[in-house]
């Protein structure tokens, strides 16, 4: 599988220090595979199942109670407490399935009456749908349920642990195939596989969008909502790059995997594979104190709004200016000089009478000269349209319904797909100064109409940031007199500005809305804006 940004997962042949595991593995938060690292414990021979293991199991806890996962969709075991029975039954019987399993292999006969009555288990289920998954050997919060901990002594804390205080170490066993729902765990994981073999698919926390993760406020919040194989891309699109993001790794008898916390995974099981698994607190989250987790929540979700800006505000790599230019025909200097006798026409007309006296001049380069014509040009397109439609006053600094509709819709627009952002992005900080200069001193009422109505979200956001760009590269008077002149364009500079920071928060908002459906799993409406 490819692995995208990130690097081959590491694989060890011998066993690290707790210092080196600690330097190398665990602070980069990377997994890493460590062979034979529990082929030297006394469960890696005595509880295998093709070598008497489930005679000694049954003997060493056959009359400990445990609780098993039932599922009608197994092979896969969702985590997702509705998808799933649980059931309480003696280990022993839990054994007994496993032998019948490797009877009745082929033949699909299914759980025996007198286990279905006992503990209630439908007698359509056949042994390869029960589970006996992540039932504790130990626990530090709850010691008094650690049914299995007699199991204890057959395994050894791994060295590479060292003295870490862990969590707890669980036991798995199923009888036939089985595939855990892709899932992240808040906890450090050293998955040890005893006997047996597990398939482990892994993808970074970066890649939650295309897994889809369940809403966190649900009871399934560290589990995707998307298979792995075959989804149905009609609703998870994102999806169709999940593959591409992940590396999948295998670990045979004696084998581990550390997977640390907030890595998806899925697990597939062979049948009859015994494993344990221990988990620990990340020094992160060791030192993350609960008064500091409000300002942790906002700086991260900042960033996270930041880089999804960041995405959308990209440049384009097979678009330039000659795909607009191609869109500005004379016919609009014609349709100006000719078009109704109205002020907005009339504005324009006037407007564009001027542009070929100061082109004559070589006032501004061919880019800048180019940009402002095109710029008129759009603005002139947008009034005859909306003109032709319903009517539009150039000095209203309000929107329609409907164009606030629009700016919403398409806040996270692309580049490509906005001709004004895409216009405004692919000008210099300073040839924009420029054409920005040469609208308020020479067409001010186009440049109104440029901003009050035909400026969406994604071309606000980029205004402002070549307006940082303008700031970094002036000193403090030039600074000042090119906002002076830009704002004083307008009627209103006030109502200017605020639709320009309106717009670009508008533009954060859907990013924000993005960061929520992609890595939290929630969907909310939009509030309403003042466009």
């Amino acid at each position: 599988m490819q692995t995208g940004e990130f690097p081959m997962i590491q694989t060890f042949e011998s066993a690290l220090s707790a210092a080196d595991f600690e330097s190398t593995v665990e602070l980069t938060n990377f997994p890493a595979v460590f062979r034979g690292c529990a082929s030297d414990w006394d469960a890696y021979s005595k509880w295998n199942p093709f070598n008497s293991g489930l005679d000694y199991l049954e003997e060493r806890a056959g009359s400990v109670e445990v609780e098993a996962m039932l599922s009608r969709t197994a092979p896969i075991f969702n985590g997702d407490i509705r998808s799933h029975e649980r059931v309480s039954l003696p280990f022993s019987d839990f054994i007994r399935f496993c032998k019948q399993h490797i009877s009745d292999k082929g033949n699909g006969s299914g759980v025996d009456a007198k286990s279905a009555d006992l503990y209630h288990i439908p007698e359509d289920y056949r042994p390869g749908q029960i589970y006996l998954a992540q039932f504790p050997i130990l626990n530090d919060e709850k010691e008094e349920k650690v049914q299995l901990k007699i199991l204890r002594q057959d395994i050894q804390t791994p060295t590479l642990l060292g003295e870490k205080s862990l969590s707890s170490i669980n036991f798995w066993m199923n009888s036939a195939q089985a595939r855990s729902s892709t899932h992240y765990d808040p906890h450090h994981n050293l998955l040890c596989v005893v006997s047996g073999r597990k398939k482990v698919v892994l993808w970074p926390p970066s890649a939650s969008p295309s897994l889809y993760p369940m809403p966190i406020y649900g009871e399934a919040s560290n589990h995707s909502s998307v298979g792995l194989e075959n989804p149905k891309l009609s609703d998870y699109p994102r999806a169709e790059h999940s593959l591409k993001q992940s590396q999948e790794i295998t670990l045979n008898a004696g084998d581990a995997v550390f997977i640390p916390e907030g890595w998806f995974h899925q697990v597939d099981s062979d049948e009859l594979t015994v494993a344990v698994n221990f988990w620990w607190q990340s020094n992160i989250m060791s030192n993350m104190h609960e008064h500091m987790d409000s300002y942790y929540l906002r700086r991260i979700t900042r960033r996270l709004i930041d880089r999804e800006m960041s995405l959308v505000v990209s440049k384009p790599s097979s678009t330039d200016l000659r795909h607009l230019s191609e869109h500005i025909d004379q016919s609009h200097i014609e349709m100006a000089e000719g078009g109704n006798d109205n002020l907005g026409n009339e504005s324009i007309k006037k407007g564009l009478s001027t542009l070929h006296e100061k082109a004559s001049l070589h006032d501004l380069d061919p880019s800048a000269s180019q940009a402002l014509h095109e710029l008129i040009s759009l603005v002139h397109d947008h009034v005859n349209a909306v003109e032709t439609s319903k009517g539009l006053q150039h000095t209203s600094p309000s929107c329609s319904e409907g164009e606030k509709s629009k700016f919403l819709v398409n806040a996270l627009s692309c580049l490509e797909d906005d001709r004004v952002a895409h216009l405004l992005w692919n000008l210099e900080a300073s040839r924009l100064r420029d054409v920005l200069l040469a609208m308020a001193r020479y067409f001010p009422r186009t440049l109104e109409a440029l901003i009050i109505h035909m400026l969406s979200p994604i071309a606000a956001e980029v205004l402002t940031q070549k307006f940082d760009e303008i700031d970094q590269q002036t000193g403090e008077e030039d600074r000042n007199q090119f906002f002076r002149e830009f704002y004083g364009a307008f009627d209103d500079e006030a109502a200017a500005m605020d639709i320009i920071l309106s717009r670009k928060e508008s533009f954060a908002f859907q990013a924000f809305k993005s960061v929520l459906d992609k890595y939290l799993g929630v969907n909310i409406a939009s509030p309403t804006i003042n466009i």
